[in-house]
């Protein structure tokens, strides 16, 4: 009796460790003419800034053909960025989503891609962990609000928290004397014609929405 007692009080009072695990942000996306591309890099800058945090970039698969690519003079996918299979979403702590708009909603290609995370739907594995979305439009009119609100039901069917940006960014979230892209969903810019590249403002925005996703998934997870 007096040794497992004895041994009862050895177990309480050993050391507990106080390192923290490395929170992971995967940072997907999908870019034609390469201004989510541009956008994504700078999430990933601020998702990076965080002590304690990696953001990791991936691209979805593309659905078009060469033959189409070239006809819509696409850029050249970025070879330092993989694509992305469905169940390595299982490994990351949280996301951040970027993609064009398309009549007002998600690509097709990131559409296919969230089509094809069914068996990770039916499980829930996704669910309570945190999400971002960032966006690229043509022109005013394009969605740069509604792109980001019809995207919310894939997190939403996958459990997962939708974590917006609100007003948080501060001033720059009333910039009225330049063409701003984003909203209180998230990082936006607008590509026009696709010669119009986002601007420092839109990128500062771009680099504290990963910073702040980055903040609120370590916080979640530690």
């Amino acid at each position: 009796m007096h040794n497992s007692w004895n041994s009862h009080i050895r177990i309480k009072l050993l050391p507990q460790s106080t390192a923290m695990a490395t929170t992971k942000i995967y940072i997907v996306y999908y870019s034609l003419h390469g201004h989510v591309e541009t956008m994504a890099r700078e999430v990933q800058r601020g998702v990076n800034a965080v002590e304690g945090v990696e953001g990791t970039l991936w691209q979805v698969p593309e659905t078009l053909s060469d033959v189409i690519l070239q006809k819509m003079k696409a850029l050249p996918k970025a070879d330092d960025v993989p694509e992305i299979r469905p169940e390595q979403l299982l490994e990351a702590d949280g996301f951040l989503f970027g993609f064009p708009s398309r009549f007002g909603v998600m690509s097709a290609q990131c559409k296919a891609f969230f089509d094809s995370t069914h068996e990770i739907w039916e499980t829930q594995a996704l669910a309570g962990k945190p999400a971002g979305i960032f966006w690229s439009t043509g022109f005013h009119g394009g969605g740069q609000e509604l792109t980001a609100l019809t995207a919310v039901t894939q997190l939403a069917h996958h459990g997962m928290i939708f974590v917006p940006l609100g007003y948080t960014f501060g001033k720059g979230m009333y910039e009225m004397n330049e063409v701003k892209g984003g909203s209180s969903y998230g990082a936006g810019t607008f590509a026009a014609d696709g010669s119009r590249q986002p601007t420092e403002l839109e990128l500062q925005q771009a680099f504290y929405q990963g910073k702040y996703l980055a903040g609120f998934a370590k916080k979640l997870k530690n």
